[in-house]
């Protein structure tokens, strides 16, 4: 074979070997973009499924909470109802229409705890500044709920009225002493 013939035939196989390290780069750099996006899909879809689920908690959340104003608005009138059920001198008590406006008071109540309204207790309690508004201080234990002024309330684990309260300064309650 002449000197020709042999660098004719070298030639196409360093020509070949240059094409198979090109066709391997570019088969390189197109796994790495498969890569890049198949992370980026999977990205995608877990930030997909996290709106969905974020969606279905404000969705629950809004259920739930929807009535809370007017619960919020029925309130005062409860606590006139209470204080008016209270208030009934003893000779009346036994009315019957009396017994009628209990039992509507007992409806009203079971049907806002249906909904999921709970009363907050306050008396002998910690005070919570979460649960409780202190509207002054007064003898007796220190930082113990000694009188409920106004009732608190929650709506599931949202409190929606905080219940006025006084707390105890530390000051013992004068004992009055019998002879």
């Amino acid at each position: 074979m002449t000197e020709e013939d042999q660098t004719a035939k070298v030639e196409p196989e360093i020509a070949e070997v240059e094409d198979i390290k090109v066709l391997k780069q570019s088969l390189a750099e197109e796994k790495k973009k498969a890569e890049d996006y198949l992370a980026n899909w999977q990205r995608a879809q877990a930030d997909f499924i996290n709106y969905k689920r974020r969606s279905e908690q404000e969705k629950e959340e809004v259920s739930k909470f929807a009535n809370s104003l007017l619960m919020l608005n029925l309130l005062p009138i409860l606590d006139d109802l209470e204080r008016a059920l209270a208030s009934i001198p003893p000779k009346l008590a036994k009315l019957s229409w009396v017994d009628g406006v209990r039992l509507i008071e007992r409806k009203l109540w079971a049907s806002l705890e249906a909904q999921g309204l709970s009363q907050i207790k306050a008396q002998g309690e910690p005070f919570d500044p979460k649960l409780h508004e202190a509207a002054m201080h007064s003898k007796g234990k220190e930082g113990i709920v000694i009188e409920e002024l106004q009732k608190g309330y929650k709506l599931h684990d949202r409190v929606i009225r905080p219940a006025m309260v006084v707390v105890g300064n530390g000051e013992e309650k004068e004992e009055t002493k019998e002879e």
